[in-house]
């Protein structure tokens, strides 16, 4: 894998442009999955718990509303993910064969496993997320060192 010090200043700005693309897109997916994670646990709580199902008009609004811990600190940014994304497409086919879209219907074993095969997928996501922001970052860390140290011009970036 070639080095960030290795490639121009445009190279540079091109790649992470193409990281942060990629990263949107994975990102905009494991969203997507961890609310189909959420769904598939509540409905195993709701079960565990003798409680009638889900009321979709009321009662998802405060599913989805629940704090599940610290996400990412960087600023979100406008994405567009195509529904035929490849991981998007995963995500469908994932769903169809655990059969998210009856989750009421499904037997415990069926619905546990499908919380399994969720989570996994989402942790997944995730770890590519990291990796994603790994590079994102070393990227931003050699474009910043070049401009503190007068190898690429400010001026230059500017006029773009």
């Amino acid at each position: 894998m070639t080095q960030p010090n290795e490639l121009s200043v445009e190279q540079l700005r091109e790649e992470r442009s193409r990281l942060q693309t990629l990263e949107d897109a994975v990102s905009f997916v494991r969203r997507v999955a961890q609310g189909r994670l959420d769904l598939a646990r509540d409905e195993r709580n709701r079960r565990n718990e003798n409680r009638p199902s889900v009321d979709v008009t009321t009662d998802l609004a405060a599913l989805f509303g629940q704090e599940h811990g610290g996400g990412s600190s960087r600023p979100p940014r406008d994405t567009a993910v195509s529904l035929d994304h490849p991981l998007v497409k995963e995500l469908d086919a994932l769903c169809d064969e655990v059969g998210f879209g009856a989750l009421a219907s499904l037997d415990v074993d069926s619905l546990d496993a499908a919380i399994d095969r969720l989570a996994a997928f989402e942790r997944t996501c995730s770890n590519e997320r990291r990796s994603l922001f790994d590079r994102i970052d070393a990227l931003t860390k050699e474009l910043v060192g070049r401009y503190k140290s007068g190898g690429a011009s400010v001026d230059a970036l500017l006029g773009e």
